[in-house]
């Protein structure tokens, strides 16, 4: 059996069903506590492998009776559509030193139906945890990751921009100055599990485990898990598309990232730290957020502006830092460069800082309504819009026990359902 000793108590709630019993032997755990599971290589590893190394264009469906390996940087491009069916595995080849692999790109005007179910999820995973051999496990950085681009806004002067994590092409530019095309449509993701992502050519060259770059509004991202990434886990570079139900868990970077210029809801969703993940530090100092939110890198007056808008959103850190791997967390949401956002039924917890809003991010266009924030600082004068019904516990209050048996963020019967889906799995 593999082991990685990386899991969190709490997730156990995610993937068993929500009887009596189970939720009452559940409830006797410490939420933030980091506990060992292990888990077999999947079945999966006795089919056939495909080796997918060249552009797909023209449109194809793949089938679940394979396991596909991507050789390389695959993009889907001419207008084509990429079908996934559910219960399909995809891996990355072996990495080659210096080469981006197991990397799959869907290009400005082509489309991804990947379609999972509940119980019978997309995977892209470790070559590792398809090998069929238990001696060895996954770890970040075994696969590429998924590259989604579209045509839609971004704040970005030329209009379009190079993704991030790729050599220049033009078939890896997104985005336009236009807000014509914020309605396109990528395709649908859904019921998708993306682990041990985020492959590493050089020092800020790497892929996240899911990257949408102009994406728009018709595009569906719904059940998605990225989990043990090398960097964030969804970023979104401009665009309009919304998420639901979007789970990011153990990712060195940000769980959530955004920014040129997204504005989009990101809805019944979770960002779940880890202390014993990795964490991404600039200038030997912590780096690691639950979302990072970002207007533009230089030009912090951009149109149209970074804003966000989180309904329904779990950010949940760590009980103590004790023995975390230096450099640790930073903050629960940063909000920074000219970026806003708005916060709704939210709620920020086990960070040192909660909600960090620069200076630079003009703080009083960032409203927080119906949220319960624990650890609040700002680097400005301004607060935020207070649009009422919130709960602010300042940095230095004594922090919540965070049991699950007295802490209200997880005993809402909506937030906990939420986390019952037979797709999320943290048992690695």
């Amino acid at each position: 059996m593999k082991t990685l000793n990386k899991t969190l108590a709490i997730l156990a709630i995610a993937s068993t069903s929500l009887t009596a019993c189970n939720k009452d032997n559940a409830l006797q755990n410490d939420s933030f506590d980091n506990r060992s599971t292990s888990a077999a290589d999947y079945s999966q590893s006795s089919l056939p492998v495909v080796t997918i190394s060249a552009d797909i264009t023209s449109s194809v469906t793949w089938s679940a009776s394979n396991v596909y390996e991507i050789k390389g940087v695959v993009t889907v491009t001419n207008g084509a559509t990429l079908t996934i069916p559910a219960g399909t595995y995809i891996k990355a080849a072996v990495n080659t030193p210096g080469a981006q692999n197991g990397v799959l790109v869907i290009a400005k005007g082509a489309k991804i139906n990947a379609q999972g179910t509940d119980t019978n999820p997309i995977v892209f995973t470790s070559r590792n945890l398809l090998d069929g051999d238990n001696a060895t496990v996954g770890k970040p950085g075994d696969f590429g990751g998924l590259i989604v681009l579209g045509n839609a806004q971004i704040n970005e002067a030329t209009g379009t921009k190079l993704i991030e994590g790729l050599a220049d092409n033009a078939k890896f530019y997104y985005g336009s100055s236009s807000a014509t095309n914020n309605t396109e449509s990528s395709g649908t993701i859904k019921n998708v599990r993306i682990e041990y992502a985020g492959y590493k050519l050089a020092d800020n060259i790497e892929v996240n485990g899911l990257t949408l770059g102009g994406v728009g509004s018709g595009t569906v991202l719904n059940k998605i898990e990225v989990a043990w990434g090398l960097d964030d886990g969804f970023e979104f570079f401009g665009g309009r598309v919304n998420g639901s139900d979007l789970v990011a868990f153990s990712n060195d970077d940000d769980q959530f990232d955004f920014d040129l210029g997204y504005q989009g809801t990101i809805s019944n969703s979770i960002a779940f730290a880890n202390k014993v993940s990795t964490h991404s530090a600039s200038g030997g100092n912590s780096d690691s957020n639950g979302a990072e939110i970002d207007n533009h890198p230089t030009a912090f007056t951009a149109l149209p502006k970074t804003k966000p808008t989180f309904n329904n959103v779990r950010i949940v850190g760590t009980k103590n830092e004790t023995g975390i791997t230096a450099p640790g967390f930073k903050s629960g949401v940063l909000v920074r460069r000219g970026a806003e956002l708005a916060l709704v039924n939210s709620k920020i917890t086990g960070y040192k800082t909660g909600l960090h809003i620069n200076s630079d991010a003009t703080p009083s266009l960032t409203s927080v309504q119906g949220s319960s924030l624990f650890g609040f600082t700002l680097a400005a004068t301004a607060g935020y819009t207070d649009l009422g019904t919130n709960t602010v516990a300042p940095v230095g209050t004594t922090a919540p026990t965070f049991s699950i048996s007295t802490q209200p963020f997880y005993n809402e019967s909506g937030f906990v359902h939420g986390l019952a889906y037979p797709w999320v799995k943290f048992n690695y």
